[in-house]
């Protein structure tokens, strides 16, 4: 299991496009992964579970993934996260 929280640092927070993206990173793989943001945690998998966290610039979340692919999992999250979503440049 991999329980590792980042911040959240592109411009806008996890808006539409954003969980829109991190859904479809998640939805590659197949380990459980839940996101946990001020005690509510979801199914990362899920477009409407990542709204809901309503994640604005400097929040911070947990990724918690278990599964056979945890590691390749977590690092393309991260990568995502770390890249702001690729946002910033438009």
């Amino acid at each position: 299991m991999i329980e590792k929280s980042l911040m959240i640092t592109n411009k806008h927070g996890l808006h539409a496009r954003p969980a829109a993206q991190f859904v479809k990173i998640a939805g590659r793989f197949k380990s459980e992964i839940k996101v946990v943001k001020d005690g509510l945690e979801i199914n990362g998998k899920s477009i409407m579970g990542i709204m809901m966290l309503a994640a604005e610039p400097g929040s911070e979340i947990t990724l918690l993934i278990t599964g056979e692919d945890e590691s390749a999992a977590f690092e393309a999250l991260k990568e995502l996260i770390e890249l702001k979503f690729y946002e910033e440049d438009k």
